[in-house]
């Protein structure tokens, strides 16, 4: 059997670590990582938002499929810097597609749930996506870019990640544990808008076998949605890792209203039957790889 080529972007960040890790623990595929800011001796240093780099990587690996990980994925940050967004989640993702189309690679765009406004979940991949900020708006352009460069290629939507981090402010998940393990001073939580915490680790899987059955079936192709299923407010997953390492509740407030800063969608949650139905996919409980992650920060 011919040897299976993986490129993954965004190789450095907090899904991208996750995939590398699971396509290179697979012999049967070779990886390629690519990286900007964090790049490292087992990540090529590429600026996808140059296209001939762009060109260059893909004709010299000549990729079988191309996971697409790398976006500003920060909603805030987004709302403040339109034209670096544009660069990143939308240039950046026009310049990969067209060129992984001249060597027959099959791209899977990482999407958002954050393409949904929240009013009507559970969300199918067939419901019309009407994202609330400009986030979600710069990845819903990416992903009619990625479809429209060629019917073939995939969307995989994601809900909020944890996974493991290099610190605790790398992801908005584990960012709750530096207040949650401050216990001397009063933590405010959102106890509004409804969440459905996502192991990176249980993306990259899904990844890997999603890539394997493309490779195995050209008709694997469109959308398709991966999320945990349990249904959690930054409060509940705030006492949750309270809990996990016996440290007290009380000092951890409930906020009812609406969170603060760029509008977020109430509830997204994504209905993954589409994935489910071809058997790929896994899902860790909140409670075992949130301990997992945090094990090295707990007081």
């Amino acid at each position: 059997m011919a040897l299976k080529r993986v490129l993954i972007t965004g190789a450095s960040g907090l899904l991208g670590r996750a995939v590398f890790k699971e396509f290179s623990a697979d012999a049967s595929w070779e990886v390629l990582g690519l990286a900007f800011s964090r790049s490292s001796d087992k990540l090529k240093k590429v600026d996808l938002t140059d296209p001939s780099s762009v060109q260059q990587v893909v004709q010299d690996f000549k990729p079988s499929v191309v996971i697409h990980a790398a976006a500003e994925r920060r909603p805030d940050v987004v709302d403040k810097q339109d034209e670096a967004t544009q660069k990143i989640n939308i240039d950046a993702t026009q310049s990969l597609c067209t060129e992984a189309a001249k060597v027959g690679a099959w791209v899977l765009f990482v999407s958002t749930d954050y393409v949904f406004d929240g009013s009507k979940p559970p969300y199918t991949v067939t419901d019309q996506p009407n994202p609330l900020n400009k986030y979600g708006q710069s990845k819903y352009q990416g992903e009619k870019i990625t479809l429209e460069t060629s019917k073939d290629n995939g969307v995989l939507r994601v809900p909020i990640l944890y996974g493991e981090v290099e610190y605790l402010g790398e992801c908005s998940v584990t960012l709750l544990f530096e207040k949650v393990r401050d216990t001397t001073k009063t933590c405010v939580m959102s106890d509004y808008e409804r969440r459905y915490p996502t192991a990176c680790q249980d993306v990259a899987v899904t990844i890997r076998q999603l890539s394997d059955k493309r490779l195995q079936d050209s008709s694997i192709s469109g959308i398709y949605h991966w999320s945990g299923d349990e249904n959690m407010t930054k409060y509940d997953m705030a006492v949750a890792m309270a809990e996990i390492f016996n440290l007290p509740t009380s000092h951890i407030e409930a906020d009812k209203k609406p969170s603060r800063g760029v509008t977020r969608p109430f509830n997204s949650h994504l209905d993954c039957s589409r994935l489910e139905a071809l058997g790929c996919g896994q899902r860790i409980k909140f409670k075992e790889g949130i301990a997992h992650v945090l094990q090295n920060y707990k007081p």
